[in-house]
């Protein structure tokens, strides 16, 4: 079986890329800007992936030839509703760099995730203009919103997914459907965590920590620290038996107060991103917590890694048509 090939931008602590590698893809490039997140990165798959420190404007995509997959989670602030929501004024935004590696790579294959706050009615037309790019460039697309609860991990986290593939691989690709079982809990997901330093109230409190968690956030190098997100959010980790305001050093010990409020911890809030408990994080607590904050789900990514790998290895094998001089002829994948 052919090997497919992937080349992925702001990579960031790596969830995408690992969710990725776990459905098939060999990584031709990580690319990060951020040196923490590089350091993560090299920590966990230096031996394997090609870690590259740079701006994504600075890359130039030719020099990676044909792959099959560009992927990446472009950054955030533009289009969150916790920020001012400039999309293509904000400086941030690299949807077009995006594109513009999209049309060096002409990969068969397109994964690009975002906040929900780009799927609103303010950015359709901003929208519009990043899929009659991926027309022009020969993809059909399919832009959605998707639960990351659907996926197995033990949070909402709704995220904007695109997805743009080439003909004749397109006709055979099917948009991941969410899992019959139902996701852990927090309390399921974190019980022998809390448990582990000799924490006297675990037990009651997996028990009350039965819901999956609310959205967890990074902030960014200008906003925002290591706690579980602003008021609203830090409700509903309180009735879930969490204190948000704050990330621990450690996990509670036999001292702690039976019916009080544990913070968790950075490897806490990992695993409820999904990441294995062996990924190891770069940096202080608070650039460590912001990779993990930022993070899109592995398992999630492994969803529609799989799919995508499952029409590209599946669909009869076809030229690569250049993506100079295509017309906008693309239809949206149902």
């Amino acid at each position: 079986m052919r090997e497919l090939t992937s080349v992925e931008i702001c990579a960031g602590a790596g969830g995408q890329a690992l969710g990725l590698e776990q459905a098939g893809f060999a990584h031709e490039a990580v690319i990060e800007i951020d040196q923490d997140a590089c350091e993560t990165l090299r920590r966990n798959r230096g031996h394997i992936w090609k870690v590259v420190e740079d701006d994504v404007a600075n890359v130039d995509g030719y020099a990676f030839g044909q792959v099959d997959l560009l992927a990446g989670g472009v950054p955030c602030p533009p289009f969150s509703v916790a920020g001012k929501q400039l999309g293509e004024d904000d400086e941030r935004d690299l949807f077009p760099q995006a594109l513009r590696l999209v049309k060096e790579c002409e990969p068969q294959a397109v994964l690009l995730e975002n906040v929900r706050g780009l799927g609103t009615r303010r950015f359709d037309g901003y929208r519009a203009q990043v899929l009659a790019r991926l027309h022009e460039l020969g993809y059909d697309t399919r832009w959605d919103l998707v639960q990351a609860s659907e996926h197995g991990v033990p949070q909402l986290r709704p995220r904007f997914v695109l997805v743009g593939i080439r003909q004749p691989w397109a006709s055979r690709f099917r948009w991941p459907q969410p899992r019959a079982a139902p996701p852990p809990t927090v309390g399921e997901a974190l019980a022998d965590l809390m448990r582990s330093r000799g924490w006297p109230g675990a037990e009651a409190w997996a028990q009350r920590a039965a819901e999956v968690a609310p959205t967890i956030v990074g902030g960014s190098k200008k906003h925002g620290g290591p706690d579980l997100g602003p008021t609203r959010a830090r409700a509903a980790w309180r009735a879930l038996g969490v204190d948000g305001l704050g990330i621990a050093d450690q996990v509670p010990g036999p001292d702690f107060p039976v019916t009080g409020l544990p913070k968790l911890t950075t490897a806490m809030v990992a695993r409820l991103q999904g990441f294995p408990d062996s990924w190891r994080f770069a940096g202080r607590k608070t650039a460590a917590y912001r990779q993990v904050g930022n993070a899109f789900p592995p398992p999630v990514a492994k969803a529609f890694g799989e799919a995508i790998a499952g029409a590209l290895r599946d669909s009869p094998a076809a030229p690569r048509a250049s993506s100079r001089g295509l017309s906008a002829n693309s239809r949206s994948m149902p």
